[in-house]
């Protein structure tokens, strides 16, 4: 703290450090830092108040956060500053336009000359309460897994109905409809129409939800909202409302105000668009870039192609460039010779083992027919067979009456035994 001492001289202008400002005067006026520090030293002795204003401009430097509030009813205004110790205590949602209380202590800058409040609490006015519940209320959302990723909906690429569920006639709906169409014309709509805010939004929301959820013509529903204030927009952070929308079959795509706006439908829809334009822009594709697009892969399947068949190409050449398919007819004429006598020593072995085998089949036959019971047959002599083609070999077995049937050198004959005949006596030489 600056210490200002008095003039030790009578009747001498005492320095300007040594007046105090209530005895000032154009003799002996006081300094610019004894003013300051005696301001700074009146200011200190006021007490926190709580001050409700709407910020209006709101500047983050070094982590601390330089604002200005203003009167709700006035153009009053006042300068606060936020030191980063207090940060962690306050909402970390705050922005512009927020209607906010703020707890402030007056605080004097002797060196600048500035005066402002600083900042030991704030909170949204009417929202306190209500953003707390939000936020346990997305915690438990969160921990039931509700949020995760996994349990999202792809969007269809081509969807032939977008349903969208927005106030009637909005600027939500016209951008949707405008800049849908401008990228795909022949996109086709069924918009079912529901309050936005207050206390029909949900219920209207949920109705409207149902029945383009039960469309099967559907394929993707858009909720679509042009901003607003965090109190116009709760109704979009209403469990019944988040709980059926994680419910719905057909993908949902949230489009609620503006990029720092933030419901809890945001977390749980299979996509958040940042506006009703962004929504539009990601729900259906740009006709001009599919047709570039294909116009691309044509051009590089037709250079994948061309160079595919240059090579194939290039290939064959270098084939048809070898000698042996270049000018086949000598190689060919060159083993001609050794076909030639490799087909002449194959018929010379052939015939020589034919003729072999023939000689040795005239002598087996030769040898079979000297062996033959038929060799015999042709002297003259014959074979009695009884019934059953069983050889007589004994008189006896053919007794009178005995069927026979006699085989000679060609055919055979029947005939009928009459009984063995004795043998004659051989006559004894005298």
């Amino acid at each position: 703290m600056t210490v200002f001492e008095a003039s030790k001289r009578p009747g001498e202008t005492p320095p300007a450090d040594a007046v105090a400002p209530r005895d000032s005067s154009a003799d002996a006026p006081t300094s610019v830092a004894r003013l300051n520090a005696t301001i700074r030293d009146f200011v200190a002795r006021w007490n926190t108040v709580w001050v409700e204003g709407e910020i209006t401009s709101w500047n983050v430097r070094g982590g601390n956060i330089f604002a200005r509030l203003k009167d709700t009813r006035s153009d009053a205004q006042i300068s606060i500053r936020i030191w980063s110790s207090v940060r962690p205590r306050i909402p970390g949602d705050l922005a512009v336009g927020d209607h906010v209380v703020a707890a402030v202590k007056a605080d004097y800058f002797v060196k600048a000359g500035d005066f402002s409040f600083a900042v030991s609490a704030m909170k949204h006015v009417g929202l306190g309460d209500q953003l707390e519940k939000l936020e346990k209320l997305r915690l438990q959302l969160r921990q039931e897994g509700l949020f995760d990723a996994s349990r999202k909906k792809r969007l269809p690429f081509l969807p032939h109905v977008i349903g969208l569920i927005t106030g009637e006639k909005s600027d939500a709906e016209k951008d949707v409809h405008r800049n849908a169409e401008l990228r795909w014309p022949q996109v086709r709509f069924r918009t079912e129409y529901a309050a936005v805010q207050g206390d029909r939004c949900v219920p209207e929301t949920l109705a409207a939800l149902a029945r383009l959820d039960a469309d099967p013509d559907v394929d993707v529903i858009v909720i679509a909202r042009g901003g607003g204030d965090p109190q116009t927009l709760l109704g979009f952070s209403d469990e019944r409302l988040v709980r059926a929308v994680a419910a719905a079959t057909t993908p949902i795509v949230s489009a609620i105000g503006h990029e720092n706006d933030h419901p809890l439908l945001d977390d749980v829809a299979d996509l958040r668009a940042s506006t009703p334009t962004d929504a539009a822009k990601r729900v259906v594709p740009d006709v001009s870039e599919q047709r570039a697009l294909i116009a691309q892969l044509r051009s590089r399947a037709t250079t994948r192609l061309t160079q595919r068949l240059s090579h194939d190409i290039a290939q064959l050449e270098q084939l048809r460039s070898r000698p042996s398919l270049r000018s086949p007819d000598p190689i060919i004429e060159s083993r001609s010779q050794d076909v030639w006598l490799l087909l002449s020593r194959g018929r010379d072995t052939i015939t020589r083992q034919h003729d072999a085998a023939g000689r040795a089949t005239s002598e087996l036959r030769a040898s079979l027919r000297a062996l033959s019971p038929a060799a015999t047959l042709s002297r003259g002599y014959a074979i009695a067979h009884l019934e059953g083609g069983v050889i007589l070999r004994d008189a006896a077995d053919a007794p009178a009456g005995s069927s026979l049937t006699i085989t000679v050198d060609r055919g055979s004959v029947a005939a009928r035994s009459e009984g063995e005949i004795p043998e004659a006596p051989v006559p004894r030489s005298g």
